[in-house]
């Protein structure tokens, strides 16, 4: 780790002395241009207290690397023998230096994500976990050593260039130029269906999709065209974690087409069982968690019709283990994948999309 003293602003005596004299020369001034001033000294006085921050961590950081070394070499400097090594516990446990880890996230992940427990395992390994200001630029705050951010937007994406230029050894999870990858929904499933994943285990398939950019009173003559059956998934084309990413439907009859907004995706409805698995990928490292989903619609039902927004059709049980509990989720259909099968799955999109958190 370093600190680039162009990053810390700690005010001087001197300019402490410039704001006194000048609230004292303005008293005499209009409001507005004693506001201003007071705007000024309230910005100062923020900025040294966020240098304070940092310098603390700084010398935190230091005093850790300077044990750890102290220790090692302690260590090392001792004829002890290698059985001794192998078999005796430590006499007691030394943090690693500090590793910085910022993060900028939303307010629902970090209520969900940076629990108390999380960051105290975190200082003990020697990570520190420092939440990113929105108020005060990215090229201001650090130095880190590892980014971990959920924003998107053009003016973000610069402030993590401008940040990486400064500090060309940060490493920024995820790069802004491998999430672009994630963001189309037809390139997505066309790298999974290119991988025709298939062994003793079971297979992985796509739902059979058209892509719709045009008028929306032409969907209807595309979908026949495309042979796609009813119902259908509605979807944006665009997966940018926005609001309006996550506004999905489900199409029961061709009259209601016309409703939808391009640009989009329409994907056959596959029966599933009423439950879906997120799968999440960390280096080697597979987690999968089981969500409730849309019910499955039987064969030749003709009794609905129009557009539906998901929420409105899905069932009230917050998870899919409530809804087995309810009886409403068939428990052979929540049984999760095979492991191999989605060890497989996983390598082979991490290949395919270049977007693994850990090492490839």
């Amino acid at each position: 780790m370093r600190l680039d003293s162009s990053a810390t602003t700690v005010a001087s005596p001197a300019s402490e002395s410039f704001w006194r004299v000048g609230l004292l020369q303005t008293r005499e001034r209009s409001p507005a241009s004693l506001g201003r001033i007071v705007d000024r000294d309230k910005e100062e006085g923020r900025r040294r207290e966020v240098g304070r921050r940092r310098e603390e961590e700084r010398e935190r950081a230091q005093e850790r690397k300077r044990d750890f070394k102290l220790h090692s070499r302690d260590v090392r400097s001792q004829s002890i023998p290698a059985t001794t090594l192998a078999s005796a516990p430590p006499a007691y446990s030394l943090c690693p230096p500090t590793f910085s880890v910022g993060y900028a996230l939303t307010t629902k992940k970090i209520k969900s994500f940076m629990q108390p427990k999380l960051e105290e395992l975190a200082r003990s390994k020697g990570i520190l976990l420092v939440a990113i200001e929105h108020s005060i630029p990215l090229i201001e705050q650090g130095p880190f050593d590892v980014l971990l951010h959920k924003n998107t937007g053009q003016e973000w994406r610069q402030s993590l260039e401008d940040y990486k230029r400064k500090y060309p050894d940060v490493v920024v999870l995820d790069p802004p130029e491998a999430i672009l990858q994630l963001r189309d929904r037809q390139s997505m499933l066309r790298d999974v269906a290119e991988l025709d994943l298939s062994n003793a285990e079971g297979f992985v398939g796509v739902p059979k999709q058209l892509v719709v950019t045009g008028n929306a009173t032409s969907i209807s003559d595309s979908v026949s065209a495309a042979g796609l059956k009813l119902p259908l998934v509605a979807k944006p084309l665009v997966a940018d974690g926005s609001p309006k990413s996550h506004a999905m439907s489900l199409v029961y009859d061709k009259s209601c087409l016309s409703q939808l907004d391009p640009p989009l995706v329409l994907q056959e409805f596959v029966n599933h069982g009423g439950v879906v698995f997120k799968t999440y990928v960390v280096g080697d490292y597979v987690r999968v968690v089981r969500r409730f989903s849309l019910p499955d619609v039987p064969e030749g039902e003709t009794n609905r019709s129009g557009v539906v927004p998901f929420p409105r059709v899905s069932c009230a049980a917050e998870s899919a283990e409530e809804a087995e509990e309810a009886g409403i989720l068939d428990p052979q259909a929540a049984e999760l994948p095979p492991g191999p099968l989605l060890d497989s799955l996983s390598k082979g999109l991490r290949q395919k999309l270049v977007n693994s958190l850990g090492p490839s």
